[in-house]
């Protein structure tokens, strides 16, 4: 998936949405949901989130956000900050943006994943507030024979990330359900997920191939750049005449997908970036350079279009621009792109921080330096080490190791007792970079 996390992710100083006046922590936001006995809606988020970018803007806004607010405990969770991070991996929390719902006892009510078009999120929340989407209540429900309760269910356990333990739960139903539910298309196509997850976690390629093919072949709505990105990675190491085999049938309904659900005047799936990297990824994986520029020009020739020269008025499109520059190899229009987004957003460490780093990158250390050096004004938490080490690597290429040295005593300094492994690495990146 384009926006799985990853420990080299980053995140900026300032913040990037609209301030939310509530609890401290998410331990005091749990507490408060008790005390005031109203849900908790946790929204783990990050500033260097193009999805989260597209939720603050289109989304998280308005009357209906209003309404919300007054019926929820809300907490803005940070992915860099070492106290919400750890509430991400103890809740299994993959993807941003994740709105977790947690009930006043304490019991998770459901998650949504990933952005969504204003109406969808809010109807998916009041699905949530209502209770119906507790794991509880789904498997009591499945328990009665209900087939719609056990795809909920096996549902549930895909949005946790939890392939393992959804496909031990549906191993103790009586024989007679599962039998039946096989039948049943919802949960046939619930089942190859986990079964994803579980190769997925297992890095077993064939099975990832084999069931990404199946679920690939529902209906699976604006999760298909995700799954068919499964596919593609899994078939990078076969011969070309069998992964050309293996990903042609996809072609023709992903050419449908993205025009119905992509260019259109109004978008189905707010995930425009996963849909067009997935496009082209998949014209490259078919040896389609033609058509790999093609889908990438006509996404940067129509966010061009509908953010009218202004990058401020849409966070999330004026970074999709960056990102089809980056994979177009557009060198000359990344170069003045990037520099209009350190100008647009002054406050934030993260254009400063990837334009330094690809001009280090180029072997140009002398000019990427400064902007790393911006960044690092801004940068905290985890990413603190990201660009730490980038200034490092362009330090050391201009023989000026003392600074390199100091560099890393300071950031370790501040932040390496939240952070171990990261300073460790950072640490190593001295005689790495040497």
């Amino acid at each position: 998936m384009k926006r799985l996390l990853a420990a080299t992710l980053v995140a900026l100083a300032a913040p990037a949405f609209a301030a939310h006046e509530g609890p401290a922590s998410l331990d005091a936001a749990l507490a408060q949901g008790k005390r005031e006995h109203k849900p908790v809606l946790v929204d783990f988020q990050a500033v260097w989130c193009y999805s989260c970018y597209f939720m603050a803007s289109h989304v998280l806004n308005g009357k209906e956000w209003t309404d919300l607010n007054t019926k929820v405990i809300f907490y803005e969770a940070d992915a860099d900050q070492p106290a919400d991070k750890a509430w991400m991996t103890k809740w299994n929390v993959h993807f941003l943006p994740t709105y977790v719902a947690i009930g006043p006892d304490g019991e998770e009510l459901g998650r949504i994943l990933a952005e969504r078009p204003r109406d969808t999120f809010y109807k998916e929340v009041g699905g949530l507030l209502s209770g119906d989407a507790r794991l509880s209540k789904q498997k009591a429900d499945a328990a009665k024979g209900s087939l719609a309760s056990v795809a909920d269910v096996l549902d549930t356990y895909q949005l946790r990330y939890q392939g393992t333990e959804g496909m031990a739960w549906f191993d103790t139903l009586p024989p007679m359900v599962r039998n039946v539910s096989d039948k049943d298309k919802r949960v046939a196509l619930a089942k190859q997920r986990l079964l994803l997850l579980q190769a997925k976690e297992k890095k077993d390629n064939a099975a990832i191939a084999a069931a990404a093919t199946k679920i690939l072949d529902g209906n699976i709505g604006c999760d298909r750049p995700y799954v068919l990105d499964d596919l593609i990675g899994a078939t990078e190491t076969r011969h070309p005449d069998s992964r050309t085999a293996a990903l042609s049938p996809q072609k023709a309904p992903y050419e449908q997908f993205i025009a119905t659900q992509v260019y259109t005047a109004t978008p189905a799936c707010a995930d425009q970036r996963s849909a067009v990297l997935t496009a082209a990824d998949l014209d490259a994986a078919l040896g389609d350079h033609e058509g790999e520029q093609a889908v990438l020009r006509k996404a940067i020739d129509l966010s061009r279009e509908k953010l009218h020269g202004d990058l401020r008025s849409d966070r999330n499109l004026a970074d999709n621009l960056r990102v089809y520059l980056v994979r177009a190899k557009a060198g000359d229009e990344l170069d003045t792109l990037e520099k209009q987004l350190i100008a647009a957003y002054p406050d934030d460490y993260v254009y400063s921080y990837r334009y330094g780093r690809r001009l280090v990158e180029k072997g140009d250390a002398a000019g990427g330096l400064p902007y790393l050096d911006a960044a690092a004004t801004k940068a905290y938490g985890a990413n603190r080490f990201t660009v730490a080490t980038f200034r490092v690597k362009a330090l050391r290429a201009l023989h000026r190791d003392g600074e390199a040295k100091k560099v890393v005593a300071e950031t370790i300094a501040a932040e390496g007792k939240a952070f171990p492994e990261q300073s460790k690495k950072l640490q190593e990146s001295l005689a790495a970079a040497g």
